[in-house]
């Protein structure tokens, strides 16, 4: 629990250094939240079942496919932020999705190739978050 509660702090401190280079995000408007606020998911990527630390040919085909999902996922501007975790734990990365469901995060996460083949197991949350502290989906790490 600890870990997760980092890895939020650290998703946010991330979208906050990244909010000085790019405009206010637009996120995805839920109803009900408060002005000002954005619901986004936030999905914790977990070593999944056929997760190795061992590095063959498949692993970083499996590699090269999650960037490349990842640039795709942000030109399509679903992807608002996305890294590794900077440790050796269960934890391996997050993304920051804006989308208008749970579901449609379930799928984007779920195109990843990492998550395809096992290597990855995503987590998912929703997350209220100031709009101001996100960077533009489709925009962090563009420039």
């Amino acid at each position: 629990m600890r870990k997760q509660i980092a890895l939020s702090f650290l998703a946010l401190a991330l979208a906050a250094s990244a909010s000085a280079q790019a405009p206010a995000a637009e996120p995805s408007k839920a109803p009900g939240l408060p002005p000002g606020m954005a619901k986004v998911y936030l999905v914790l990527l977990k070593k999944g079942p056929a997760w190795t630390a061992e590095k063959t040919e498949a692993t970083a085909a499996i590699q090269a496919g999650h960037m490349a999902n990842i640039q795709r996922l942000w030109k399509e501007k679903k992807l608002i932020v996305a890294g590794p975790s900077g440790d050796d734990g269960d934890m391996r990365g997050v993304f920051v999705f804006d989308t208008d469901s749970l579901d449609e995060a379930k799928a984007l996460a779920a195109s990843d190739p990492a998550v395809k083949a096992g290597r990855l197991a995503p987590e998912f949350h929703s997350w209220w978050v100031e709009r101001k502290a996100l960077p533009v989906a489709g925009e962090y790490c563009q420039k």
